[in-house]
């Protein structure tokens, strides 16, 4: 019997599931806070894959390193040791409060683990039986059916029915309603230090003193989702360091590895014990090949103090942001920590964000009415000029 040969769909039609509202630009080239599309046009990088590629496109040390390891070794299973684990644990250990370290793929795999870590403390450490996490509006912690519902936007959620069971979330810096949904089930309060995807909203220090304080009056775990606000994005190597705070757990993603594959979640020592052999797993969770981005980009942000930067660099962003639209009520508020910055707007911003591409200015959303500044930590003052200048004339034009 002959074989029937199915025809390949028009290359319009893409065999990609179109779960992604794409920009009409097909991006082939990076190098530095520079990116190339297929039709040769160049354009400033002011999102850098929402805050992943924190050290320029195409960083020469990171990019060597990856090479030297390729022709090394690639894959193997977290059944034996890989020593560049070590060395990457070992460095985030000794400049964060954590003391152990769990490698994963993603930020939401991050949260994910983050998760099952409080749960599993509770019931097979503490013999609690607790499993709730308590979670706040505008969050956002992933995309897999345990993130997406701790996730404080009903958007994300929608065609998702039945959500998984044990999870409530609460309005930011409403403490009697946080107060009210803990409970005997509680067994972690989840939250960002800056909202970036819900509207770059900064959680307030007496708030989050508070929360401290709930979590050591109920027995409860503190998580903090660093997954866009980590590695030196806010002006310190992780946001909770602005607040003088030490979560249990905190998770890592996007700018950890350079845009290669990775996450992280770290807890405390005391929790070790919950994490036993079989009890959670990756196959591809820290690869030697992972392990070893990893360890050139935080080795490079920790030598070039590239948290300093952010902050300086930052401070200078705003500042020139607030200089020239100060005379515009269009814009209501400029906010954000280091180089992650919102300029709320009095309408919706999308058409901006269209015009910027088309002026070789590239920036993202944070909610319908938030434009979001993520500008690699390396970014020159040349080029913040230049984006602002570009930003300035577009909000101008339409706010008339």
């Amino acid at each position: 019997m002959e074989t029937e040969v199915q025809e390949a769909a028009p290359a319009k039609l893409s065999a990609v599931f179109p779960s992604y509202a794409r920009y009409d630009i097909s991006l082939v080239k990076g190098k530095g806070s520079w990116v190339w599309d297929d039709q040769g046009n160049k354009y400033l990088d002011f999102m850098c894959g929402l805050a992943v590629t924190s050290l320029g496109h195409a960083p020469e040390k990171v990019g060597a390193k990856l090479k030297a390891q390729i022709d090394t070794l690639w894959h193997v299973s977290n059944l034996f040791h890989i020593p560049g684990q070590d060395r990457v644990a070992a460095l985030l250990t000794a400049n964060s409060c954590a003391d152990q370290v769990f490698f994963c793929n993603s930020g939401a795999e991050a949260n994910e683990a983050a998760i099952k870590l409080a749960r599993r403390y509770h019931q097979k450490v503490k013999g609690t039986g607790r499993y709730e996490v308590i979670t706040f509006e505008q969050s956002f912690h992933g995309r897999t059916l345990a993130t997406l519902t701790a996730t404080g936007q009903q958007k994300v959620k929608e065609g998702f029915l039945p959500l998984p069971a044990g999870f409530k979330t609460v309005p930011l810096h409403d403490l009697p309603a946080l107060k009210a949904a803990i409970s005997e089930n509680t067994a972690a309060i989840m939250l960002e230090m800056i909202l970036a995807e819900g509207g770059v909203l900064e959680v307030q220090q007496e708030f989050l003193d508070a929360v401290v304080e709930l979590c050591k009056e109920h027995g409860l775990l503190l998580i903090v989702d660093e997954v866009q606000t980590g590695m030196g994005r806010t002006g310190k190597l992780f946001a909770h360091q602005h607040y003088g705070i030490e979560p249990d757990i905190f998770t890592l993603a996007k700018g950890v590895a350079s845009g290669f594959p990775a996450g992280v979640m770290l807890g405390k020592g005391y929790l070790r014990e919950a994490f036993s052999p079989g009890s959670h797993a990756s196959t591809f969770g820290g690869t030697p090949l992972a392990a070893a981005v990893m360890e050139a980009t935080i080795e490079t942000m920790l030598e070039d103090n590239l948290a300093q930067r952010a902050a300086e660099m930052g401070e200078y962003l705003k500042g020139l942001l607030r200089e020239k639209l100060a005379d515009t009520p269009f814009v209501q508020e400029i906010r954000g920590k280091g180089l992650l910055i919102g300029i709320e707007c009095a309408a919706p911003v999308a058409d901006i964000v269209l015009a910027g591409q088309q002026r070789g200015l590239l920036f993202v959303q944070a909610g319908p009415n938030v434009i979001r500044l993520l500008p690699n930590l390396y970014v020159s003052t040349e080029e913040i000029h230049q984006a602002v200048d570009i930003l300035s004339e577009l909000i101008h034009t339409y706010a008339k």
